[in-house]
């Protein structure tokens, strides 16, 4: 049995240090260019470097995105992109572009090269083809089966790895390959800056009858008929061990720390209650599906993973998220008197009960005792965002444990 390595996204240093505190085997960032995610945070020079020496230094890897589409223009700023990458040392670079991948292979050879999702990587002819070219991994499209995989394990060196997204946003396109976002609005989703028009509302209207549009709809907000259920292996993770599956990657390279704790800690446990007893595994179902239900998701489905979707897969009525929790801040260092420094996301005030999200599953309530400003000024409530505020809730605390408020469930 191959034991799964956790891979998780993280859109900042912050994020980061979440993921791997809260139970990440490795971790997938950007750089300020040549990824896929130009409206995410993304790292600079310098957080990368304190990322990969955070990540390091807690036994975790660091893989770097750069799966843009390039064109002409990119190869240049790649080579230097990738110089700075030789010095900083993470463990792997993501790739999706031939060119892009020969010129990593020319000035950072010493750096794993993985294939991603974005090259379209369906069948094990094209695992075989990237194994010659010395490429240490290959991201499956979203659009395989389990027996698709199983066959493509069974066909390929036992030291060539799979990677495979379990958990997060589905795309309307083939393997994310989408025209939609540049046809509509010039933002071009093969070079990192989609819109995502398969979450908007559309009509249908007849060539010859424009300005007609006709009534295509479930209810009186209109139709999404692009928009997809977010995937959701949790309760699969024994197929997905036995498929021969050597990475489990979450999607979400622009979710809040919260979301990223969240399902970090959640498939953390499900993968090592299974390798240490199936019964276990099974025994705390319930807790899974409830943990991972805990942040912001749009229903759930397992997409292509046991064959084609059904109509079900999708969301006519709405675009919006479910939300449960709302995210308060991440827990710092403490100070003289002993309150512990948090940048707030959201407001909350004194007497306010909240609850503390801890890295081995635990969740602890706890009342606002005080807040104070960095001044020393005490406060009845934290209404600025990223304010840096000190807490007393009455109980110890852990850095980077996380703190939330429970919710009314609603739709974003």
């Amino acid at each position: 049995m191959r034991i799964p390595e956790l891979l998780v996204p993280a859109s900042s240093l912050e994020v980061l240090q979440v993921a791997v505190i809260f139970g990440a085997d490795a971790v997938y960032i950007g750089g300020e260019a040549f990824g896929l995610r130009a409206k995410a945070k993304n790292f600079s020079k310098e957080d990368m470097s304190e990322g990969v020496r955070f990540a390091h230094e807690h036994g975790v890897k660091v893989y770097v995105t750069a799966n843009i589409l390039a064109h002409n223009q990119d190869l240049e700023g790649v080579r230097k992109y990738f110089e700075e990458l030789r010095e900083i040392g993470p463990d792997a670079l993501i790739i999706s572009d031939p060119g892009v991948y020969q010129i990593a292979k020319e000035v950072c050879p010493e750096i794993e090269r993985h294939i991603s999702t974005q090259a379209n990587n369906t069948n094990y002819g094209t695992y075989q083809f990237w194994y010659q070219m010395g490429a240490k991994r290959v991201v499956t499209a979203r659009e395989l089966s389990l027996e698709e995989i199983r066959e493509i394990r069974s066909r390929i060196p036992e030291d060539m790895e799979i990677e495979t997204f379990i958990h997060g946003a589905m795309c309307i396109s083939y393997s994310g390959r989408c025209l939609l976002s540049n046809y509509l609005t010039g933002r071009d989703s093969n070079q990192g800056a989609c819109t995502h028009p398969c979450r908007w509302k559309y009509s249908v209207m007849e060539e010859s009858r424009p300005g007609e549009y006709f009534p295509v709809y479930e209810n009186e907000r209109g139709t999404f008929i692009f928009n997809s259920k977010d995937l959701c292996m949790i309760e699969h993770i024994p197929d997905l061990i036995n498929a021969g599956i050597d990475s489990f990657k979450i999607e979400g390279r622009m979710k809040t720390a919260l979301y990223v704790a969240t399902v970090a800690r959640t498939y953390r446990k499900a993968i090592d209650d299974y390798l240490k007893d199936p019964a276990l595994y099974e025994e705390n179902m319930s807790w899974y599906q409830e943990q991972i239900s805990n942040c912001t998701y749009r229903q759930f489905t397992t997409g292509f993973f046991y064959g084609k979707p059904t109509q079900e897969a999708q969301i006519y009525d709405n675009n919006t998220y479910i939300k449960e929790y709302t995210y308060l801040g991440i827990v710092g260092e403490t100070n003289e008197e002993g309150k512990y420094c948090i940048s707030q996301r959201n407001k909350f005030s004194v007497g306010e009960q909240i609850e503390v999200m801890k890295p081995n599953g635990d969740n602890i309530e706890a009342t606002v005792k005080s807040i104070q400003d960095e001044e020393g000024n005490q406060m009845e409530s934290a209404p600025h965002p990223k304010q840096i505020l000190y807490i007393d809730l009455g109980i110890k605390l852990d850095r980077y444990d996380i703190l939330r408020r429970k919710e009314p469930v609603t739709e974003l």
